[in-house]
């Protein structure tokens, strides 16, 4: 297989356009302006409503990626469920423009109607990669996703930085919506065409429902699936919990301001971004396992510190560290999932690597809001995690494979 530059530069390219949402809305200025402006966080009730709303529109990912999966190949439309998840989480992240203080359902309902369309959008997005892209590149490529994703969130993070200074969070808003799609187009236009002659989306769900049993049935049976999949499924939900409440911990128990957290994100982007070139083609030569392995000891250690930190300059610090291993744990995990995938089923399988990725983000965000709640501080909160990076990387020293690509 040869590398096709216009699919390559378009599929990492979607990743750009989406991280606006990851870093803006779901990361950084909306999360800490949800909980504190339009609920309030006394007593954490504010950290609640916000892992609930994370927590149910993951969970209807998880319920419905694989089947979608099976929908996507059998019927030919994959491009075309990219297209729709993309453009129903744009239309809901321009709503939040609507909100005001004290409208907490409805911005409960309109993030997990984003975040629905954007996580859910994401099976169709990785399913291309093994068609895009020769087994020996396939590591770099998807480090290539993650650090250009890394770029997207600092331009827009610097993008939304003069709209928060001015107090202007609704044309913040706003500016993501178009900058995701925008950004998006590329996709559309020059990835792989969808399959012509496919079912219809009855026949294709019906077959879709009947493989996905069978695909589900067939990677829990396999050893080396199985034992992967069980990993990530813990140390993931380490993993998005940090990214959906970093924020949040830094403005509510350290006294961040939005204009900050901008900053302090941006420098954590800058650090992500290096991180995941660094490790792009160790990935392929050491092999994405080892690469997981040595982010997911610096993430029990990033983990353990942040309880015991007290001060601005000391969550700096960590937070420059902790961002090296961000798009790597990422990139590499994914890599390793590609190496386990049968031919020809590529999107069966990322549909139960999305299930696994999105039920990770069930317990965690529900669990730290109620941690956060029955403790009244967030530290104990944030401890919990290093117990899922830590497990999760016993569980996955004791699967086979994730070796190298290529020789060096």
């Amino acid at each position: 297989m040869n590398l096709n530059k216009r699919h390559l530069l378009s599929w990492t390219l979607f990743d750009f356009a989406n991280s606006s949402y990851s870093a803006v809305i779901a990361s950084v200025v909306f999360p800490v302006y949800y909980v504190n402006v339009i609920v309030g966080n006394e007593a954490g009730v504010g950290d609640l409503w916000w892992g609930r709303a994370i927590s149910v529109s993951m969970a209807t990912v998880a319920l419905t990626s694989p089947f979608l999966g099976g929908i996507a190949d059998y019927g030919g439309i994959r491009k075309r469920l990219l297209f729709l998840y993309t453009l129903f989480s744009v239309t809901a992240i321009a709503s939040l423009s609507m909100l005001e203080k004290g409208m907490i359902i409805e911005g409960f309902l309109l993030i997990a109607l984003a975040n629905l369309g954007m996580e859910g959008g994401l099976v169709f997005y990785n399913s291309f990669l093994p068609g895009i892209a020769p087994s020996e590149y396939q590591g770099r490529v998807s480090a290539w996703g993650f650090a250009v994703g890394y770029a997207g969130s600092i331009l827009s993070l610097l993008l939304s930085l003069p709209l928060v200074k001015s107090g202007r969070f609704e044309a913040a808003w706003l500016m993501v919506a178009i900058f995701f799609t925008l950004f998006s187009l590329p996709a559309f236009v020059f990835l792989p065409s969808d399959a012509k002659g496919g079912l219809s989306a009855i026949q294709a769900g019906v077959r879709g429902f009947k493989y996905t049993i069978k695909t589900l049935k067939e990677i829990w049976g396999r050893k080396e699936s199985r034992g992967f999949l069980i990993s990530y499924l813990i140390y993931e939900d380490g993993v998005n919990t940090v990214i959906i409440f970093s924020g949040i911990f830094a403005a509510t128990t350290l006294g961040f301001k939005p204009h900050e957290l901008i900053v302090l994100y941006l420098i954590v982007q800058f650090s992500a971004l290096f991180g995941a070139f660094v490790l792009a083609r160790p990935t392929d030569i050491w092999g994405p396992k080892r690469v997981v392995i040595i982010s997911l000891l610096m993430w029990t250690s990033v983990a353990a510190i942040a309880f015991f930190i007290q001060t601005k300059g000391q969550f700096w610090a960590l937070a420059s560290f902790a961002g090296l291993g961000l798009g790597t744990v990422q990139s590499a995990s994914r890599a390793f999932y590609t190496q386990l995938i049968p031919k020809g089923k590529e999107a069966e399988y990322f549909g139960v690597y999305s299930l696994v990725g999105k039920s990770s983000a069930i317990i965690g965000p529900l669990l730290f809001g109620e941690l956060s709640r029955m403790f009244s501080s967030q530290r104990p909160a944030i401890l919990s995690l290093a117990a899922f990076f830590f497990i999760g990387m016993i569980i996955l020293k004791s699967v086979r494979g994730g070796g190298p690509n290529i020789k060096p």
